[in-house]
């Protein structure tokens, strides 16, 4: 049974109750430490902490008022607190709270994608291993090139989303920072251990220097990383959609009982899945322009990014987590046909040894052009005729001279193809 989508993890950390939680933490957090340090009250700080919570209803009424969504967040919580709200966003702007909760919501973000990327591995590993051995062409420009094992193939996506993790690992570094400098950044009016005491708690870093905001070549790198792990989806979304093709048919997308191909053709069973996943990756990398496009903002800040980032981040996180999630699905219910890949090994009658014979000769002291023009004639006599490309080697006698058949017959044997399969498995790990 294949494991359907129903992710709400990730979509719950990008809804309004979430950001605003977090918002309420980092001002809760921030009387603290300023308790913490001597700069208000201790008692006071208690008491926000016990005190403070929003209702999203009465924000989003105060904010049709002010325009400004911290500012009706801020007035909201302070209803909910008495007197002692006066300590609340002391030393503060906007962006502190904005760019340090949106750290906090990429940093979970990350955490959850990299859990997808583990589970996504563990599928290819498990097809990888099941599949070591199973032979079938391998392609180059959708043509016929040399023999390839399908677990060869699955262990090779492996390898690339292992590097989908290094990525992702990098880019929740480069997010996992938050400020609280100040309008401009300069610690004007908040003590700068403030935003040390804060960002520790919250599990970040303290950005080095900040402006009003935190710059975001770093948010375009993440952005940029998402963009490549969605491409990866895409190559092998491609990839599988491409074996399926009713000509070449290898492998097929799982087919439930009761699903419809065409609403008029009934034999139809389409890679709509691939194909799903093909289109959401143009999402992300176009998510990805517009991130590159927020980097250059006006001196130490404007807000034309702020718009972008409502849109994108959440898009492309929740885009990822399904996307990581159904190619997984996708993976572990692929109906592979390993009779077809046999026959599909065998539809040029074994023009693929050509390589084995050339080298072969050129190893016994033959010229390469005159090696390569010799088996070359025999190749094209096999595209043009009906025997095996073995038969038309041994017609010619540049070829016979130098190596005897049944030396031709072991050098039209699949065995040296695969001899270094078990290395290859071992050095990505499997």
């Amino acid at each position: 049974m294949i494991q359907r989508y129903s992710r709400p993890r990730i979509r719950e950390l990008w809804d309004d109750p979430c950001k605003y939680s977090i918002w309420l933490e980092i001002e809760v957090l921030t009387c603290e430490a300023m308790a913490q340090l001597g700069f208000i009250p201790a008692a006071d700080a208690r008491v926000i902490r016990e005190r403070a919570k929003f209702s999203l209803s009465e924000i989003l009424e105060i904010e049709k008022r002010t325009g400004h969504d911290v500012i009706a967040f801020l007035e909201n919580v302070a209803s909910s607190i008495g007197p002692e709200a006066r300590w609340m966003h002391q030393g503060l702007t906007s962006s502190d709270i904005l760019d340090t909760a949106l750290a906090v919501q990429l940093v979970r973000s990350c955490d959850i994608l990299l859990e997808d990327l583990a589970h996504l591995r563990e599928v290819v590993a498990r097809k990888a291993r099941q599949y070591k051995e199973t032979p079938m062409i391998g392609r180059s420009h959708g043509v016929h090139a040399e023999p390839i094992t399908f677990g060869l193939k699955m262990a090779l996506m492996y390898d690339e989303f292992g590097r989908a993790q290094e990525r992702l690992s990098a880019a929740r570094q480069e997010v996992a920072v938050g400020k609280l400098s100040g309008a401009v950044g300069t610690h004007a009016h908040l003590d700068p251990r403030v935003e040390a005491i804060v960002c520790d708690r919250l599990g970040l870093k303290v950005d080095r220097l900040s402006t009003q905001i935190i710059q975001r070549d770093r948010h375009a790198q993440f952005s940029v990383n998402l963009a490549v792990i969605a491409s990866s989806v895409d190559r092998w979304a491609t990839e599988f959609r491409h074996l399926q093709r009713t000509e070449v048919l290898e492998l097929e997308e799982y087919f439930s009982p009761g699903q419809k191909g065409s609403s008029a053709m009934p034999h139809k069973r389409n890679p709509i899945t691939g194909e799903r996943l093909s289109g959401l990756a143009r999402v992300i990398r176009g998510n990805a322009v517009a991130a590159l496009e927020s980097v250059a903002l006006w001196h130490e800040r404007d807000i034309s990014h702020s718009s972008v980032e409502r849109i994108i981040f959440p898009d492309s996180c929740i885009l990822m987590d399904y996307m990581l999630a159904t190619l997984a699905g996708l993976v572990e219910g692929l109906q592979v046909y390993p009779g077809n890949m046999l026959n599909n090994l065998g539809i040029t009658k074994g023009l693929f040894f050509s390589q084995s014979i050339l080298l072969e000769l050129t190893r016994r002291g033959l010229d390469r052009k005159a090696a390569y023009e010799a088996v070359q004639r025999a190749a094209m006599a096999t595209w043009q005729g009906e025997s095996d490309f073995l038969s038309e080697v041994s017609k010619i006698p540049e070829i016979t001279a130098v190596i005897r058949p049944a030396e031709l017959e072991k050098l039209c044997s699949m065995e040296q193809h695969f001899r270094y399969v078990d290395q290859a498995f071992r050095d990505v790990g499997l």
